[in-house]
């Protein structure tokens, strides 16, 4: 009996514990599947999440056709309408100056004296040669008149008169001769007063009182240079095809192309100075295939300093339908420059453009686009060709004509 109890007791315990395993067999499956199915949630709710528009919202202009006035734009100088070097023109030592550096001084003001005591001698020798050929010269008309008379009865002869008469036509030449010598006396004695030759502000004196300028066998040495402020040149240079455009809008006489605008602009300084072109020269140099061309300005503040080196903007005449972008919307594939146009399917397509002249931080565009383009204006570095984008037409977008200005 107690083998039997044994034995019932041995199997109810395996049994038990077979129960025992196959529940946590079960519950080992349920979590499993608990775990399945929480999987599958968190994707699906990842999946939604995840689920936004694409398309990029982007800016755009819808092109039409306008006209505008572009700008080509150079370097160039500045140079004084009138200006003047000072160079002796006598030999001597200097024995006054009579200005201050920077002064301004009117045509005919004396500035620099030159000993003049060796030139008031050589005019008053030249005025005394003079009195004594006309003396002379008087004389001889005498003997000539009164020999006329003397040879119709013989009193003289006539050897004797023809010389009369020679002698009177060489103290006449003596006279013109003398003239001369005391007009070149007078010349010299006053280039010793050396004068202003144009009004202006006058440099600083490059030779001091004392020094001895002049010589016979070196150029005169510069003394000082004066400027007008009767306005200022610009002098240019322009590619012979803005030079053609220009002709071709303005005229070919140089009344008409003296009303072309011209702009400089100082580097640093924001204000505009305008002027017109005032000429181009005859001929293109073949080696550059440029024309030089010169501008005027008043220069009323005097902001315009002769040598100056300015920023050069002509206009090129009118364009009609032209069709304009935002510098800003056209973006640099290496050599290449594009834009993204949204096509009817609200798509960014790449266009490759040929760029035109530049006005007021815009574009002209010469090939490539087409009235009626709707041309993205920002995020460009967002997109790709084929992006989908959302087009908002710029509430900025200008449609008249414009004439280029900065």
């Amino acid at each position: 009996m107690g083998q039997r109890t044994l034995s019932s007791i041995s199997k109810g315990l395996r049994r038990w514990t077979a129960i025992g395993l196959i529940g946590a067999a079960a519950v080992a499956g349920s979590g499993v599947a608990i775990t399945g199915g929480n999987t599958a949630l968190d994707a699906r709710a990842s999946s939604e999440a995840g689920r936004v528009d694409p398309a990029v919202p982007v800016s755009v202009d819808r092109l039409a056709p306008q006209t505008v006035n572009p700008f080509s734009e150079f370097s160039g100088r500045v140079n004084a309408v009138d200006y003047a070097e000072i160079r002796p023109q006598v030999v001597g030592r200097i024995t006054e100056i009579r200005f201050h550096d920077g002064q301004w001084v009117n045509a005919g003001d004396v500035l620099f004296v030159i000993d003049p005591r060796p030139y008031q001698a050589a005019v008053a020798k030249a005025e005394a040669d003079l009195a004594t050929a006309v003396h002379n010269a008087r004389f001889a008309k005498l003997e000539s008149d009164r020999g006329s008379q003397l040879v119709k009865p013989g009193a003289v002869s006539q050897e004797n008169y023809d010389q009369r008469v020679t002698n009177q036509n060489v103290a006449d030449a003596a006279v013109k001769s003398a003239t001369a010598v005391l007009a070149s006396a007078q010349v010299n004695a006053d280039y010793a007063f050396i004068k202003a030759p144009i009004s202006g502000h006058i440099s600083r004196a490059e030779i001091t009182v004392g020094n001895l300028v002049g010589s016979p066998t070196a150029p005169p040495p510069l003394l000082a240079s004066i400027v007008s402020d009767n306005g200022v040149y610009a002098d240019f240079e322009v590619d012979e095809q803005t030079y053609l455009n220009s002709v071709r809008s303005y005229g070919h006489t140089q009344e008409q192309q003296q009303r072309i605008p011209v702009e400089v602009m100082i580097r640093g300084d924001t204000r505009v100075f305008r002027g017109h072109l005032l000429s181009f020269d005859n001929r293109i140099d073949t080696a550059s295939g440029t024309i030089r061309a010169r501008a005027r300005f008043d220069n009323t503040d005097a902001t315009l300093i002769p040598g100056m080196y300015v920023s050069v903007r002509m206009g090129e005449g009118a364009i009609d339908d032209a069709l304009v972008v935002p510098e800003s919307a056209v973006g640099n594939d290496q050599s290449k420059r594009f834009v993204f146009v949204a096509n009817d399917s609200d798509k960014a397509e790449y266009r490759a453009v040929r760029l035109g002249p530049q006005l007021d931080g815009k574009r002209v565009i010469l090939a490539g686009l087409k009235a009626g383009d709707r041309v993205i204006l920002d995020h460009l570095q967002r997109l790709a060709p084929g992006a989908p984008v959302r087009p908002q037409i710029n509430a900025h977008q200008q449609t008249d004509s414009r004439t280029a200005r900065n």
